[in-house]
């Protein structure tokens, strides 16, 4: 795995939160192998852009506080 961090899943559990600060720090992922082979990657979340991609996509339309059925409705 060329150009990626890649560490043992020991190595991770003993150094854990110091490479979760290394990856919101650089932003580089790090890929977690147990016996040689990648289980997991640790990535950055960018909470900005999660938000800007659904900014814009929800529309409210009428009131979102009553239920949707009333009693009339469920009884038919």
């Amino acid at each position: 795995m060329k150009g990626r961090k890649v560490v043992a899943a020991g190595k991770f559990k003993a150094e854990c939160l110091a490479m979760l600060d290394r990856v919101a720090r650089t932003g580089e992922p790090i890929v977690v192998t147990k016996r040689g082979k990648p289980v997991a990657k640790v990535v950055p979340i960018v909470e900005d852009d999660a938000v800007a991609a659904l900014r814009g996509s929800v529309t409210v339309v009428g009131d979102i506080v009553e239920p949707v059925l009333d009693a009339w409705d469920v009884d038919r």
